[in-house]
């Protein structure tokens, strides 16, 4: 990774033409050629750059260009298309380059699976006398999340969502027609149980019989004390 701060203009071709005045900025030089040029404000989004696979090459500027105070052109090349990417640096405050290694990747928090972890050792956020049977229980169609027993005994599939769509309940439904063939499991009860519940979601669940269960997932890895809330 390349990090220059620099009073530059940057002059983008290609499939639309843009051009940015003379300004102090951060071009950012990654090791697979893409550039980014930043401004000092838009969050994360560059104000102009060249996706990878791309070519850099640096050039002594023409006579014009040192008349005006232009020190180095910068010229990235895409390699796949005519786009063109032409900064033209003026000067130069600051030029640092770090070798950042191979990066693990994204690890999200609060995705699925962590929500079917901690329901499976909560289980009692269903109710009173909920007890565990089996993480990922398989059938023909697939692994529903969580089989459970209720209070009495019964059967409960609950299938886990992030946010709980349609599509999620249509699934469940599934996994309760196929599960209630089984004359061991039947009859097998449905909760739908999400972070975040959509409205029509919720209406279907509860038209087929489902209930639906909102998961407070920092509650839930004790990151909030819901009973210590004002609101």
């Amino acid at each position: 990774m390349r990090l220059v701060i620099a009073s530059c203009s940057v002059d983008y071709s290609g499939r639309l033409d843009a051009h940015l005045p003379r300004a102090t900025r951060v071009l950012m030089l990654k090791a697979d050629g893409s550039v980014l040029v930043h401004s000092d404000g838009g969050s994360y989004k560059p104000l102009n750059w060249m996706t990878a696979p791309a070519r850099l090459s640096v050039s002594d500027p023409d006579d014009q260009e040192r008349e005006e105070g232009v020190s180095a052109v910068w010229q990235v090349h895409s390699t796949k298309t005519e786009d063109r990417l032409v900064i033209r640096l003026y000067e130069v405050i600051s030029d640092v380059s770090q070798d950042l290694g191979v990066d693990p990747g994204l690890t999200k928090d609060g995705v699925e699976s962590h929500l079917q972890e901690l329901l499976a050792e909560q289980i009692e956020v269903l109710g009173p006398g909920y007890r565990l049977v089996r993480r990922e229980y398989p059938t023909a169609i697939g692994p529903v999340d969580i089989m459970a027993k209720d209070a009495q005994g019964h059967s409960v599939a609950v299938e886990i969502k992030r946010v709980g769509g349609i599509d999620g309940v249509e699934q469940l439904s599934r996994y309760l027609e196929l599960l209630g063939r089984d004359p061991l499991l039947a009859p097998v009860q449905g909760v739908f149980a999400a972070q975040t519940i959509k409205p029509q979601a919720r209406v279907l669940a509860e038209d087929r019989g489902i209930r639906c269960v909102v998961l407070d997932y920092d509650a839930m890895r004790g990151m909030d004390d819901a009973e210590s809330r004002l609101f």
